[in-house]
Order: structure tokens, then C-alpha cells, then sequence
């Protein structure tokens, strides 16, 4: 009856608890924490996960798992949304890099993006006013991988500037 400690288990005087383990770069906190890195950088309020956002998330994502298609939900008009989606696997941290690399493409001054290049999945990220966030990931029955984050409130306002 000692102490050990490997990734999964942890054993104190013979107790043992066993931790879930979480995906790797999927947690709510990975999705925020991956949001507020993107927000620190032009100075807009961070991000805070909310499980009603996040369910509705779910249940999206749960209606994109038998064919994995980039759709839109149509947010019922109360949220953002940004999507992702692979062939195999793809991690909640990879699909927040995706959208903040379009970063490069958006003009600030212009509030535009490059000819031909999207940027709207970013500026949703850092859109001032969307505090909340909920994201959800399925594995599609091809085996590909479908991301949703959803933005409340949403952003993304023709002629309005994200931050």
C-alpha cells in the first residue's frame, strides 16, 4: 500500500481512482484555450465554454455523422459556427488552427478578405462579442472526422469589424 502513478491511474494507500482520459486536444479546455490564444492576440475578451451552446453543437454534429459534409446548421439564428472536417482523424486544437490560419488573409483596414482566400471562420474566432463557445466532434461513419464550434453570440456582421 504505497503510492504509484502511471498516465492513467493513480493509486494512494489502496485506493485506486482512475481518471478519464480525454481525447488529446479535444477537451472543452482545449477549445477554449486554443480560442483565446487566437483572441489574446488582437486584444478581444476571451471565450468561456457554455453547455447549452456546446449542446447544440452536439446535436448538430451528431446529424453530420453518417455523411461528414460541410453544412451549416443555420445556428436557429442564435449562433456562429465554424466546421471542420477530415478524412481520418482530426483534433478539436487542429480545427481552431485551421480557422486562425485564415488570419493571413484577413485586411483589418478593409474588413475583407484576400481575393479568392476566406477569412470568415476567423474573424467568427475573434468576433468581439461571441463570449460563449461550444463545440462538439463525431466520427463519421466514412471514418473521417466532423468538427462544429458554435459562437454565441454570433458574429460576423456585414460592415462590422470583429474587433
Amino acid at each position: 500500500m504505497g503510492l504509484c502513478i502511471n498516465s492513467a491511474v493513480l493509486c494512494v494507500w489502496g485506493l485506486v481512482i482512475v481518471f478519464h482520459v480525454a481525447y488529446a486536444q479535444d477537451s472543452q479546455a482545449d477549445y477554449v484555450n486554443a480560442h483565446n490564444a487566437a483572441r489574446a492576440q488582437v486584444g478581444v475578451p476571451n471565450v468561456a465554454w457554455d453547455d447549452t451552446v456546446a449542446a447544440f453543437a452536439r446535436s448538430y454534429a451528431d446529424q453530420r455523422k453518417g455523411d461528414c459534409q460541410l453544412i451549416h446548421s443555420g445556428g436557429g439564428g442564435k449562433y456562429g459556427e465554424n466546421l471542420a472536417m477530415s478524412t481520418g482523424d482530426l483534433k478539436g486544437t487542429d480545427a481552431v488552427k485551421l480557422w486562425v490560419d485564415e488570419k493571413q488573409y484577413y485586411d483589418y483596414n478593409s474588413n475583407s478578405c484576400a481575393r479568392g482566400k476566406q477569412c470568415g471562420h476567423y474573424t467568427q474566432v475573434v468576433w468581439r462579442n461571441s463570449v460563449r463557445i461550444g463545440c462538439a466532434k463525431v466520427k463519421c461513419n466514412n471514418g473521417g472526422t466532423f468538427i462544429t464550434c458554435n459562437y454565441s453570440p454570433p458574429g460576423n456582421y456585414a460592415g462590422q469589424k470583429p474587433y
